[in-house]
């Protein structure tokens, strides 16, 4: 088993190697013609802020990162992976300090884990977190009119499926009593995504998440999958993933760059080569910085 520290020494090579790795072992789809320039600033921490109500079934907390100035920042909602049964978000923070270097505050957050706390539970977590950001505006010199949402694996799948529930008008239920356009994003960044569980078996993993296998509960399988509630009220996507995944294979965020694509949505899939689940996030510097780009056009800084 991997522990922290043997993560983060990865996480470190590859931001350090992924230049030289990934410049000639990617491909860019629907990829941007503009070119943006990006600010350096430095930022401060909050570190363990609660941002659950005080009856939420667990407490839960997340890192608050705020580039200084007294400007409105805005937002990146970020949600580590780890299979809707582990890790933590400190695997996301090398990310959420490359965003907020470039003027981005950065929520990045917790979130409940199967099998203790089945689907829709995690859903809720991000749903409450949201809302949180909007309660919390003021205080910490937020734009909640430009919340974005980053995400990897699990993480992809939840920020993904929290966007286009908020912006679906057949999702009623999934906005009940949580959601609503209250929660939506404006643009999603989401890395090796499951976007489609229908097409996945009844593994350990999504069995315990949903809490049965798909023969039993079909309809859950579907109700879960970020791709149902693609229209064309969707937020802009910008997808990475590695194509030689095994776990989660690339044909699933090609199939939702795709169904992105035919509603009339903006979308931008980074196609890491020769990169599998697990190795495509900490090599992932390049498409990084491909996505801080991305949300970087999206949303311009007010002055």
């Amino acid at each position: 088993m991997r522990t922290d520290g043997m993560l983060k020494s990865l996480v470190g090579m590859g931001t350090m190697v992924s230049a030289l790795l990934l410049g000639g072992c990617a491909s860019y789809h629907n990829a941007p013609t503009e070119s943006v320039a990006l600010e350096d600033t430095t930022f401060t921490v909050n570190h363990g802020v609660h941002f659950s109500p005080e009856d939420w079934p667990e407490a839960l907390y997340g890192d608050l990162y705020l580039p200084e100035g007294k400007r409105l920042r805005p937002v990146v909602l970020m949600v580590h992976g780890g299979g809707w049964e582990g890790r933590s978000r400190g695997d996301m923070s090398w990310i959420a300090e490359e965003l907020a270097s470039h003027g981005f505050a950065v929520f990045n957050i917790d979130y409940r884990f199967a099998p203790e706390h089945i689907f829709p539970a995690q859903l809720h977590d991000l749903q409450i977190a949201r809302t949180w950001l909007n309660d919390h505006a003021e205080q910490y010199r937020l734009n909640v009119s430009q919340v974005s949402g980053f995400g990897f694996s699990s993480g992809a799948h939840l920020i993904a499926l929290m966007a286009l529930v908020a912006s679906s008008d057949h999702a009623e239920a999934l906005n009940q009593p949580y959601g609503g356009p209250e929660t939506a994003l404006s643009a999603v960044v989401a890395g090796g995504t499951p976007a489609d569980l229908t097409t996945f078996g009844s593994g350990k993993l999504i069995r315990q998440f949903l809490g049965g296998t798909k023969q039993d509960i079909p309809d859950t399988y579907r109700a879960a999958s970020p791709i149902t509630y693609v229209t064309g009220n969707a937020p802009p996507f910008f997808l990475f993933h590695g194509n030689m995944d095994n776990l989660v294979p690339f044909r699933q965020s090609r199939k939702l760059h795709e169904t992105l694509l035919a509603n009339g949505v903006e979308s931008e899939l980074f196609e890491i080569r020769l990169r599998g689940h697990i190795t495509s996030f900490p090599t992932a510097g390049s498409a990084v910085d491909k996505a801080t780009g991305f949300l970087v056009r999206h949303h311009k800084n007010p002055r």
